[in-house]
């Protein structure tokens, strides 16, 4: 009963909120940034561009079922999140070095698999810390710190590329890697209650033992949510790189500083609905925040094509911000719903973020063979009514999961974190 202890459930909270800010973009590898490089620099066409992201995004789909098991499994946590955070900077460091499309594709995959890890690992750790009472809050805290971090590093980059070019993304990956390295670091391993964090509780008779992995296929309401993850990220993906495109195509050397205006204003925006997931949602269901993600797409794909004045562009980014942050908070709750006494926590999320992948990948392609047959406005309308699809889905077969996740006995773990060291937070 280790983090029994308030200090040390407060020093475990704080280190959270550290590697949250400095994993943001990390675990992203170069994201957006990439398809700005590619263009600008190695001059290469949109469907190329979208292709390649879809062959690393593929290859990444393959590593996140695995890892949530992993994260399930083992109590190493801290240290898998290390080596993935290298791993990822490694690879997208190379990429200057060996700008030809097979070794791009290569490190970008190595990337995109590295980074499966992170988010069933920080979930895991947020749950087995501070427990199921408290998990709602703490998803949103961190994804708070998240965007936090993500948008200083947009800022930073965008600055630096005004004045160095695009190139100096790469750099500050590597420095935002070693200060998520040392935030892994600070996370008091005993602090951690291994059963919780895969989803079981403690009872007072014999522990639990983990459901079969048959639970991964024969919960209705979890294949629905994937259904409605993968159209989700199908029609977000690639909006933010066609826009990048377009931004780079109007000014080639403010490509970048506009991309990274665009992270900084939708980051800025996710902060706060992150908090609001994370004080509210228990409230007022769960469900419904996620179906009002599912929402903002189509608005936000139809307004992309009433302009192409750049400083249109980033105010509508500013949309990404509202969907984006409540999807990235909303999400390992509902899995936790879902999951809750299982013991399948991790790799539940693994399952569906396999399908968010799916999504992804098809995303960047489906938008760059639109974009080169028919146009950027055919491609931004196309994404928004592949999220309208999943709202229907949604709000049809999805139930509300909060009504799952608390209609059974509420049993923390031992070593959930005491109230008092919550309330410090």
């Amino acid at each position: 009963m280790s983090n029994e202890n308030p200090d040390q459930a407060r020093l475990a909270g704080r280190a959270l909120d550290a590697a949250n800010f400095f994993l943001a973009d990390v675990r992203d590898g170069l994201g957006p940034y990439l398809a700005v490089y590619l263009l600008t620099e190695q001059h290469w066409d949109e469907a190329r561009i979208g292709l390649v992201m879809s062959i690393a995004t593929i290859a990444g789909i393959v590593a996140q079922t695995p890892a949530g098991a992993l994260v399930d499994a083992i109590r190493a946590k801290r240290t898998v999140m290390m080596v993935a955070a290298l791993m990822v900077t490694l690879a997208s460091l190379s990429l200057p070095l060996f700008p030809a499309f097979l070794p791009v594709a290569i490190s970008q995959g190595i990337a995109q698999a590295a980074a499966a890890i992170f988010p069933p690992a920080i979930a895991a750790v947020s749950l087995g810390i501070f427990g199921h009472a408290a998990f709602t809050r703490r998803i949103g805290r961190n994804e708070t710190f998240n965007h936090a971090g993500n948008a200083v590093a947009a800022g930073l980059a965008g600055i630096s590329a005004y004045w160095f070019g695009p190139t100096v993304v790469f750099y500050l990956l590597a420095a935002m890697a070693v200060a998520s390295l040392v935030s892994i670091v600070a996370i008091p391993e005993r602090a951690i209650d291994h059963d919780l964090a895969r989803g079981l509780d403690d009872t007072n008779t014999s522990p639990e033992q983990p459901s079969g992995l048959t639970v991964l296929l024969t919960c209705r309401p979890l294949l629905v949510f994937a259904i409605c993850v993968l159209l989700f990220h199908l029609s977000n993906a690639a909006m933010l790189p066609l826009v990048g495109q377009k931004l780079a195509l109007q000014d080639k050397n403010m490509g970048t500083s506009l991309m990274s205006a665009c992270i900084v204003a939708a980051q800025l925006v996710m902060v706060p609905f992150a908090m609001l997931v994370g004080a509210k949602a228990d409230r007022w269901g769960h469900k419904r925040f996620f179906l009002g993600a599912l929402l903002i797409l189509p608005i936000r794909g139809a307004l992309y094509t009433l302009s192409d004045d750049p400083f249109w562009l980033v105010g509508v980014q500013l949309l990404d911000g509202v969907g984006a942050g409540i999807f990235g908070a909303i999400f390992p709750v509902i899995v936790a719903d879902l999951m809750r006494n299982t013991g399948r926590f991790n790799v539940a999320q693994g399952a569906v973020i396999t399908a968010q992948s799916i999504g992804a990948a098809l995303s960047t392609t489906l938008a760059g063979f639109v974009v080169v047959s028919a146009g950027y406005s055919a491609a931004f309308i196309t994404l928004g009514a592949t999220a309208a699809i999943g709202a229907i889905i949604c709000l049809i077969a999805l139930p509300e999961t909060r009504q799952i996740g608390d209609g059974g006995p509420r049993r923390e773990g031992k070593t959930a974190a005491p109230a008092s060291a919550i309330a410090a937070e």
